[in-house]
């Protein structure tokens, strides 16, 4: 029996019946949109001559190079290099940051060469009033179409002028915070007076070591020796039967020392670095400030060592807590923040806006203490409103954010339980180091430490948003920093 073929005609019916089935199912799961998570950048072309084209990367890389010198964190300035280029009609740049360089990189298109541009940061400091006017150099060039070469001309002098202040007052500016942290932490006239002599002769001191090219690891640690060879001295005095009107708090110099030499380390900073994505400089800013720490800590732990060799009679102070008074603790932080933007050379608008919002910060963590938050706790929603108003009210008022967190974040940060950690380290047990005894305070320091960073990160996060739309540019400095959402 033999079996027919099936007709030529029969088998293209099928075999298209087939094939359309086939392309119905890839329809149906094929995605028709492209991926949601841009790949690279657009690959156009950039109508530059090439002189334009040199002009407008050296003006945006040097731009990029001054505010990292002067404090700025990774993406404000990714953001505003890129800000600064698409006003040229720069589209397809990349730049690129680590702790010590900056690099801009331009495709010009398939036709003309790319260039690509690196600068080495060689210094950081604190400089606010100069990072403020490069900001407005840059709404200029936004907002006002300022041509490339003018807007060279303006760096050169934002650069190139003095600061607004002499060295001796933001020699004195530096010490008279400490004088504030004092009262802030409940020491009398007595006690302000001496942690002000104090920071000063720690002012002094570490410039005279970085004039000579001293390590910044063994500057910090002579900075920790000074006020606990302050406070050793003062209790031998006690322990001699030396009687001081207002009475005398050893304990509070050294807190008030470890409080000041933070001060000038970049934990906002690092920390918002690392929630931004940019885990390379995140990395080296949060090293940096580990060693410079582990310098006031070997400075701390070796005068303390010396002195219960010596026999010295060594307790720790009940004086260091919080002052009780609300408005006590309200006027010295305000106090404090004005005399730390003195300190970094910030203009008089971006100081009132520093202070005012200290002194909010302060009022929120003294609420939550006082609704029984523990001290992590309440420094996180403190630091959480710290953020989210300074981005709020800098982007406003045009003041720098970063400015108005720093100051509002330094009555908060964790000097007493650094000291309490160290004291009782070398202290408890009666013999040797027991690292047990000083633990717990040294954690709860960490955890504060920890808390202040979050808190401020959460807080711009939320803060961005609320002062206007992302640009473009922003959007792009901050997409690494996203969660890893499925494209």
């Amino acid at each position: 029996m033999s079996t027919r073929s099936p007709s030529p005609r029969r088998a293209h019916s099928r075999s298209q019946s087939a094939r359309a089935l086939r392309e119905r199912a890839q329809w149906a799961l094929r995605a028709h949109n492209p991926p949601t998570t841009p790949i690279g950048i657009g690959s156009w072309a950039n109508e530059l001559g090439e002189r334009q084209a040199r002009a407008v990367i050296d003006l945006s890389l040097r731009v990029g190079e001054a505010m990292l010198s002067t404090g700025a964190s990774a993406a404000d300035v990714v953001a505003t290099v890129l800000r600064l280029m698409s006003a040229y009609d720069v589209h397809s740049a990349h730049v690129d940051i680590t702790y010590t360089s900056i690099t801009v990189s331009m495709h010009r298109g398939v036709d003309d060469d790319p260039l690509s541009v690196m600068r080495i940061v060689r210094t950081r400091a604190a400089d606010y009033t100069r990072l403020q006017r490069l900001q407005e150099l840059v709404r200029a060039v936004v907002e006002e179409n300022l041509g490339a070469d003018e807007a060279r001309a303006q760096l050169d002098g934002i650069l190139r002028s003095p600061h607004p202040y002499n060295r001796g007052i933001v020699a004195w500016a530096f010490a008279l915070m400490a004088g504030g942290i004092t009262g802030l932490l409940g020491g009398g006239i007595v006690m302000i007076v001496i942690s002000t002599l104090t920071t000063a002769l720690i002012d002094r001191v570490q410039r005279w070591l970085a004039e000579r090219g001293l390590a910044a690891f063994f500057s910090q640690a002579v900075g920790g020796a000074i006020p606990t060879s302050v406070a050793v001295g003062l209790y031998a005095a006690q322990s001699a039967g030396v009687e001081v009107v207002g009475g005398i708090s050893p304990s509070l110099v050294v807190a008030t020392g470890i409080i000041v030499l933070l001060t000038g380390l970049s934990v906002v900073g690092s920390a918002q670095d690392a929630l931004d994505g940019y885990y390379v400089t995140a990395g080296a800013r949060i090293l940096e400030v580990l060693m410079m720490t582990l310098g006031v800590v070997a400075g701390v732990l070796g005068v303390l060592a010396l002195a219960a060799q010596l026999g010295v009679p060594m307790s720790i102070s009940t004086a260091v807590g919080l002052n009780p008074g609300l408005f006590v603790t309200v006027g010295a932080t305000l106090f404090t923040a004005f005399m730390f933007c003195i300190s970094t050379y910030t203009g008089f608008r971006a100081t009132i806006v520093g202070m005012l919002t200290a002194g909010l910060g302060w009022v929120v963590y003294y609420s939550g203490s006082e609704l029984g938050f523990g001290r992590p706790t309440a420094s996180a929603v403190a630091a959480l409103v710290i953020g989210a108003v300074a981005q709020l009210v800098g982007h406003r008022l045009r003041v720098p954010s970063l400015v108005v967190t720093t100051a509002g974040i330094i009555p908060l940060l964790p000097g007493t339980p650094v000291y309490r950690g160290l004291f009782e380290m070398l202290q408890g047990g009666g013999t040797g180091v027991n690292a047990t005894e000083g633990l717990p305070g040294l954690v709860e320091a960490g955890a504060v430490g920890l808390a202040l960073a979050g808190g401020v990160s959460l807080g711009t996060f939320l803060g961005r948003p609320a002062r206007t739309a992302l640009d473009r540019s922003m959007r792009r400095a901050l997409r690494r920093s996203r969660s890893h959402a499925r494209q």
